[in-house]
């Protein structure tokens, strides 16, 4: 029998179960996610076989990439907030200081338990850092008018921390090349930390703010089709990416900040919420492909064999690192104490994981080094879609009950309007 026709029916009956039941999975302790990945087990080899695909490292790293590309815009487009220090304490906080925290966390549980150098050691910090803006949509902002502190702060630090790691893992790649630090550090500094971010932020701003000045001028002449204007979003995803990477920054920002841009300069409130739910269809599609894809490469034997190492750094990032850090990042915040024990909760790793590590396998990485680092990552965000998908809907039903809106930060905020 064909395996492909197969698939389509499992995938077929899938997105109809979830589409259908989704008013009972969002009252259980479900995530799709969860779901999705133990659909995947099942289509594995472990389980009918139907799933026998095992895509290159370069495949994965395109798939990935466009799936963050795409939920990075969405991200974008619900920041809600003026551009100013304050709206963003959360979110400075959690980048300026728990996402390097987090990085030199694992680096040393890296270095001196498992044994790497401590290039290796930030590489593996820098994928596992990031925190998913794809498979956090229980967790995240639910529409550009959700004024909620850590609904913002979650999907502001997904959005942007994204991209914000890609200078540690350039770290880790220059000392897999070279271990002599002193020759390409101030290079490092120069190019991949200063150079790429004020450039990724510069275009990201620019493109966006040039297509919302020329959609402008030529709804003057003549209206856009309506059911062409949603693609609107997608260009600029394209643009904005293709040419920070052109001009040596970071891509990654460059879309989220031209989402920012679009919703803050792009005053249509329907144009906005019509790409929104456009990218959002986009971003829960691609989901269940990447997510059931995962599901079906976990393989029982490098897992157990790789178990130990898996579980000292699953198990410190989720339930020591991320946790603590995230509490020592917001003191003296004003926010309930309930919300900075749940910032540090919902650190759930995903697909942008996945990406940076195809990415670093692409760039060099490999070996048992890289058959280590490979499998932590992919042990790490299966516990992590487990944990999390089984106790956010229970936690934000909780908070949504008890806490939210005694957020004292978001009571001093001026209206999106």
């Amino acid at each position: 029998m064909n395996i492909y026709i197969l698939d389509l029916l499992v995938i077929g009956l899938l997105l109809l179960a979830v589409t259908l039941g989704s008013g009972w999975i969002g009252r259980l302790p479900l995530s799709y996610a969860l779901i999705y990945l133990v659909v995947g087990l099942l289509l594995s080899p472990y389980g009918f076989n139907l799933i026998r695909v095992r895509p290159d490292a370069e495949l994965l790293e395109r798939l990935t990439e466009m799936v963050v590309l795409i939920s990075l815009f969405s991200c974008g487009l619900k920041m809600n907030r003026p551009i100013t220090a304050w709206a963003w304490n959360s979110t400075i906080r959690l980048i300026g200081f728990l996402m390097p925290l987090s990085i030199f966390a694992i680096a040393a549980i890296a270095h001196f338990i498992l044994k790497l150098e401590w290039g290796e050691g930030i590489l593996l910090g820098a994928i596992l850092a990031p925190t998913d803006p794809v498979l956090a949509s229980e967790v995240q902002l639910y529409d550009p008018k959700d004024r909620d502190e850590l609904r913002f702060g979650l999907t502001s630090e997904g959005g942007l921390n994204d991209a914000l790691a890609f200078p540690f893992v350039y770290f880790g790649l220059h000392w897999l090349e070279d271990s002599n630090w002193q020759n390409w550090f101030t290079q490092w500094v120069v190019v991949d930390l200063v150079w790429a971010i004020a450039a990724g932020l510069a275009v990201g701003v620019l493109v966006a703010k040039g297509i919302c000045w020329l959609e402008h001028r030529l709804e003057k002449s003549r209206a856009i089709d309506d059911l062409m204007e949603d693609f609107v979003g997608l260009s600029t995803i394209f643009l904005s990416y293709s040419v920070a990477e052109l001009a040596h920054g970071y891509g990654f920002l460059a879309v989220f900040v031209a989402g920012v841009t679009m919703y803050q300069g792009c005053r249509s409130t329907e144009r906005s919420a019509s790409r929104l739910r456009f990218m959002e269809r986009l971003e829960k599609l691609s989901e269940v492909g990447i997510i059931l894809l995962l599901g079906s490469l976990l393989r029982h034997e490098p897992m157990l064999r790789f178990a130990i190492p898996s579980l000292i750094i699953a198990g410190a990032l989720l339930f020591v690192i991320r946790p603590l850090g995230a509490w020592v990042s917001t003191l003296g915040s004003p926010i309930h104490p309930a919300t900075r024990w749940l910032f540090g909760w919902f650190g759930i790793r995903g697909v942008g994981s996945l990406y940076y590590l195809t990415y670093a396998l692409g760039q060099g990485l490999e070996g048992e080094v890289g058959e280590l680092i490979a499998w932590l990552t992919l042990t790490t965000v299966a516990v992590s879609v487990t944990f999390h998908g089984i106790s956010s809907t229970p936690l934000m039903r909780w908070y949504e009950r008890y806490i939210e809106g005694n957020n004292s930060l978001e009571h001093d905020l001026p209206s999106p309007e």
